[in-house]
This record gives structure tokens, sequence and C-alpha cells, in this order.
């Protein structure tokens, strides 16, 4: 079986496909691991147009979205195969923001990269941010805001993360307000400008095995 196919078919976001082409894989007695990985080469594809305007958010959640069905039915056997992803991230809309479009996307987007995610939600104070951090001991931390009147509970959450010991864990920020000088100022480790951005920066940060 040609995996490019199931390539193809997030590229395109073709959920229906994409379960199909990997439940075929399965059968095919493929080895998990070069599934997962055909998966991983499609998101990146669409992160890559993404970013040079070829395509738009939209269709990275179509692709997302396909990525996702393939990957209920690949998981399974991802465990049984000890196979698991590498690094965690944590990520969550600041204290004050119910926004979430952009911070569901780089969800999305970081688990078609492999990386565990831990999704927080929006609305989320320092304190549990804190707590979750230290519970699921993430190696990536993303913050998100839209409002402007939410920028400082991101300078907040990185204070309190810091101040709490997790002075190794990388933080990463990012929402429409957000800029790279203004990450500087807070301390943060990274700024996104968009969700495949938010890929690169993860990867980077944690090191070349997750390149």
């Amino acid at each position: 079986m040609d995996l490019s196919q199931l390539t193809d078919a997030i590229k395109s976001g073709n959920r229906k496909a994409a379960a199909l082409l990997t439940q075929e894989a399965i059968d095919a007695k493929i080895e998990p691991r070069a599934i997962l990985d055909s998966l991983i080469v499609g998101m990146d594809d669409i992160g890559a147009r993404f970013q040079r305007n070829e395509v738009f958010v939209p269709e990275m959640l179509i692709a997302a979205r396909a990525m996702k069905e393939s990957m209920i039915i690949l998981e399974p056997l991802l465990i049984a195969a000890g196979i698991r992803p590498e690094y965690t991230a944590l990520i969550g809309t600041v204290q004050g923001d119910l926004h979430d479009i952009g911070k569901n996307l780089v969800s999305m987007m970081w688990k078609g990269a492999n990386f565990n995610v831990v999704d927080l939600g929006t609305n989320v104070p320092p304190e549990k941010f804190v707590e979750a951090a230290k519970e699921h001991n993430p190696q990536i931390i993303g913050l998100s805001a839209l409002l402007t009147t939410t920028m400082p509970s991101m300078k907040t959450t990185i204070e309190q993360l810091r101040a709490a010991g997790l002075t190794s864990t990388k933080i990463i920020i990012g929402g429409a307000p957000i800029t790279q000088e203004f990450a500087n100022q807070i301390g943060a480790d990274a700024f996104a400008p968009d969700a495949a951005s938010a890929v690169e920066v993860a990867r980077y940060l944690v090191g070349p095995k997750a390149a």
C-alpha cells in the first residue's frame, strides 16, 4: 500500500478517506509508526502552505480534523506498540479571555506534529497553569490571548510558573495583539504569530528529536 494516498487525504482534509486509508494500512500490516509519519507529513505540508498564504485557517482546520479521524483508529495500536509522543505541551487561553479559535488551532496542529497536548481551555488563571504544569510536566506551555486587556495575565502567569520552579519549561505566547517585543518584555521563551509557526517554534525549543 502506498502511504502517500493517506498523506494526500490529510492534505485535502478528506476525513472519510483518511479513516478508510488508515484502516487499510493497518490491515496491510504496515508499522503504526510509518502510518503516523505519513499523517505528520500531511500536516507539515498544510502548515508550510499556510505560511506561504496558499491555504488559510479553514483548510488547516479541515486537515486537522482529518488527522483526528485517523488518530482515533491508529492511537490504540501506537499505545500497544509503546509508541507515545516524546513531548508534552500544555495550552490555554489566559485569565479573563474566552477566545479559543486560535488556541484550538494551535492545539490541533501540535497534536498533528505528534505532541501530547493538554488543553486547559479558556479563562485559565495562573494558578491552574501552575497546577497543571506540575501534574503533567510539559516541555512546552502555550499561552493565548486575543484581548489587549488580558495581555497582563500572560505576564502574571509566566511569573507564577517561574516562581513555582518551572524554569526549564519553555513558554510560547501568541494571539492577535501579541508581538515578539511583548514576549521579550514578559520573559516568554518564544512568540508564534500563527498555528503553523507554533509547530516550528515548539519543535525548535524541545530540540532536534521533534523536528
